[in-house]
């Protein structure tokens, strides 16, 4: 079980708790926003969040952003689902999401995180992570299916 990790900021609240996330509002923004996992069934968020080390992000009660870590919080951790909805962008929610992820306790000792983005390099760049070098991408392998969520 996951200890609770939560840190304030004004209105804001960044919390570990599972307790306290709205899964209809990460299956909405998911499914329906992101590029990454359009069509994506309540189900598989469910139990994708519920299997993961989940970060959400709240405005009196009320959440306005996620992100989620596949972790075995001693040595890896692939980072992904990170969004801040829309209106709530721009107020440096994200940086602030990005450095409570990487002050959690349980993960000072990863050697390795990955993440894949198509657009957010930049606040990622900012927090130490770097594009994955020609020889580093020799070394890694992948299988993946971008099409499994859409219906026949």
């Amino acid at each position: 079980m996951n200890k609770v990790y939560e840190t304030e900021q004004g209105e804001y609240l960044i919390s570990t708790d599972f307790n306290k996330l709205q899964l209809n509002v990460i299956h909405d923004y998911l499914s329906k926003e992101s590029y990454w996992a359009q069509n994506i069934p309540f189900e598989i968020v469910e139990k994708a969040a519920e299997n993961s080390l989940c970060f959400g992000v709240f405005h009196q009660n009320k959440q306005i952003g996620f992100a989620r870590l596949i972790t075995d919080k001693t040595t890896f951790a692939y980072l992904g689902d990170v969004f801040i909805v829309e209106g709530y962008r721009g107020k440096g929610l994200s940086k602030w999401l990005m450095q409570t992820i990487h002050a959690h306790p349980e993960l000072q000792t990863l050697r390795g995180w990955i993440l894949r983005t198509k657009d957010a390099h930049g606040l990622y760049e900012q927090f130490g992570w770097t594009r994955a070098s020609e020889e580093q991408l020799k070394k890694i392998m992948i299988r993946y299916n971008e099409n499994v969520y859409k219906t026949p």
